[in-house]
């Protein structure tokens, strides 16, 4: 069969990011491409073998309702399932799982295969080629393809180098080749790079740790899927389990710090804050006993166990003095060491908010490449650079999502407004508006989206479409329904609470925190049966009603900013008052609107008040 050498799209990278672009791209009627240095490690989990979490979660399922693949795959894949937070509320429920990293791999890559319209390359990217500031396709070892858009979606292998002690070896992952000149590519092109870092944690043989003597943590039963597609986790299911550093790991780390290339100077690039190595929190966190160490377990049929909470990139044997100081892992074999990884990644304040790179079109850069640390993440940049590519090829409008509407709109803005010189993690805390962007009303937030995009099809959107009218029917039901006081004290006084004395509304029951949807439904049960999906909405829009509604409106608000668009090449030298240096930011960062623009780090609300003046001045000459 004669090989296509002209695409609509080619994606660069088959990590979390490519694979989502990829989908996408494909999903939407265009001829793609993925590139990849090793078809065996097609959505391989670099680091730990988890899904979701804090925040997390919640762009997985915003992923989902887009009609993206990581929920379903990390469903096919999990092996324990956990809804965090649950006594705290719903804005910071999150759902974390487990997954089998080899089944992760197997059911992404079916997922690729299987996908009409998508071709998968093992080759090498060397080159970008480039004509008039747009993106004509790349160049191989061996062959040019040409496209129409190109997405890069290299993960930590551009200039990768791997330290263990103050040995190192350039490699984009262990056991495989970084990406050279691909990198030089892009700095020919003239893009401004920067230098980052992450880390590892050794791997333990299983059968040489004593679980015994550790804390031992069970997933939830019946696991609670990620996707809004899945109807039932299969796999069996595994615990992960809990140990503690002590004086002894502290003291052979400390010992040991002039062997690690994090503080002897060899490494040069920014790790990540909110996830430090083991020698970070030592050094930083010196009045702290102990750091604790989740055990997880790599997938049903591997022998190995990842330690969340000692990454490091001490030496080889100094790693086996420590991990034996530990509890629990005395006698434990290490299967492969702890690493650093630092590598080339391109400052995001040079994209647009399409994720488009502002200098040449057609490019398009997703995940780590953009400064992010993390699957969720780079699975949802992925996501929203391979629909744009694909919207800008069909000459729509773009995908830009606003901050009130996902986690992922966030994300992507904090990205090119604030820009980042460490890894980027995705926090709740991010969020102005968490309460509207929760885990489960990822749905009814974006998947109307997702269905125009063409990425839900029909059969998902009817099911949700339904989901949606019980919600809405039911909480008109709760609103209009009242029920006598005779009905309502007995359920009252058997729950020891205040009585009523007239006719009560459902809905201001359900308010009451000691009361729950199910003893409402025992006064007046609705017509048919509603799922635990529908029945937890609207008890969670019910009781935090006010606090919504309060949050809805400050997002209106806040949107009447957004809507004040600045001219794509306005002139702000012209404006009296401004600052050299926030003329220069406001250059380099080229906000669409004001509300961008108020979030460029350094710019004051006085410059913001100037600003509008003057684009209000410009519209009406």
């Amino acid at each position: 069969m004669k090989k296509n050498s002209s695409f609509d799209i080619i994606v660069i990278g088959a990590g979390h990011a490519g694979c989502e672009a990829a989908l996408a791209a494909a999903r939407m009627g265009f001829s793609t491409a993925i590139f990849t240095m090793n078809l065996d490690t097609i959505g391989q989990m670099s680091c730990n073998p988890a899904i979701g979490g804090l925040a997390k979660s919640h762009i997985v399922r915003e992923i989902d309702a887009l009609g993206g693949e990581m929920a379903k795959v990390t469903d096919k894949a999990g092996i324990q399932f956990k809804v965090l937070n649950k006594s705290k509320g719903p804005a910071v429920w999150a759902t974390r799982v487990q997954a089998d990293r080899a089944l992760y791999r197997k059911y992404m890559r079916e997922a690729l295969e299987a996908q009409a319209g998508l071709e998968i390359r093992a080759e090498n990217i060397e080159e970008l080629l480039i004509d008039a500031q747009r993106i004509q396709g790349v160049r191989t070892t061996e062959h040019v393809y040409s496209a129409r858009a190109v997405v890069i979606a290299t993960g930590t292998f551009l200039n990768g180098l791997i330290h263990i002690g103050l040995e190192n070896y350039p490699a984009g992952r262990v056991d495989e080749p970084p990406s050279i000149n691909l990198p030089k590519s892009l700095a020919r092109i003239g893009f401004k790079i920067g230098r980052l870092k992450t880390g590892t944690p050794p791997r333990i043989a299983r059968d040489s740790i004593d679980f015994s003597v550790m804390e031992k943590q069970e997933g939830d039963m019946p696991p609670p899927p990620l996707s809004m597609f899945t109807h039932e986790i299969t796999n069996p299911q595994y615990p992960c389990y809990i140990t503690y550093t002590n004086g002894l790991t502290h003291k052979i780390i400390e010992e040991n710090l002039t062997h690690s290339p994090l503080y002897s100077g060899v490494i040069t690039g920014i790790g990540p804050r909110y996830c430090p190595s083991i020698e970070d929190k030592i050094v930083k966190f010196k009045d702290k006993a102990r750091h604790q160490i989740f055990l997880e377990p790599e997938g049903i049929e591997s022998d190995e166990y990842y330690a969340n909470g000692i990454s490091t990139s001490l030496p080889r044997d100094v790693q086996i003095r420590m991990v034996n100081s530990i509890q629990g892992l005395e006698h434990a074999v290490i299967n492969k060491p702890g690493y650093a990884i630092e590598y080339d990644f391109v400052y995001p304040t040079q994209l647009k908010p399409t994720l488009e790179t502002k200098m040449i079109e057609g490019l398009y850069l997703a995940g780590q490449i953009n400064g992010t640390s993390g699957y969720e993440e780079a699975a949802a940049q992925g996501l929203a650079a391979g629909v744009n590519a694909a919207l800008k090829l069909k000459k729509a409008p773009p995908l830009i999502l606003a901050r009130h509407e996902a986690y992922t709109a966030v994300l992507i803005d904090d990205l090119i407004t604030k820009g980042t010189s460490e890894p980027y993690r995705m926090f709740t805390s991010r969020a102005e508006y968490r309460l509207l962007l929760r885990q489960d009303n990822a749905d009814l937030r974006l998947m109307e989206k997702g269905y125009h995009l063409g990425l839900i099809n029909r059969t998902q959107y009817n099911s949700f479409s339904r989901r949606r009218t019980d919600i809405q029917k039911e909480l008109a039901r709760l609103r209009s329904t009242r029920v006598k006081p005779a009905a309502v004290n007995s359920v009252l006084k058997r729950l020891k609470c205040s009585p009523v004395r007239e006719a009560v509304l459902l809905e201001q029951l359900l308010k009451r925190p000691e009361l729950n949807y199910g003893h409402v439904a025992e006064l007046s049960p609705p017509e048919s049966r509603l799922s635990d999906d529908v029945i937890r909405q609207v008890e969670i829009q019910t009781k935090y009603e006010g606090y919504i509604r309060r949050q809805a409106e400050q997002a209106e608000k806040f949107q009447k900013i957004e809507e004040k668009i600045i001219p794509q090449h306005f002139d702000y030298t012209t404006i009296n008052g401004l600052s050299r240096e926030i003329v220069e930011k406001l250059n380099e960062v080229r906000p669409l609107n004001l509300g961008q623009a108020g979030r460029i780090p350094g710019v004051t609300p006085a410059a913001i008040s100037l600003l509008m003046v003057a684009v209000a001045k410009q519209k009406r000459m």
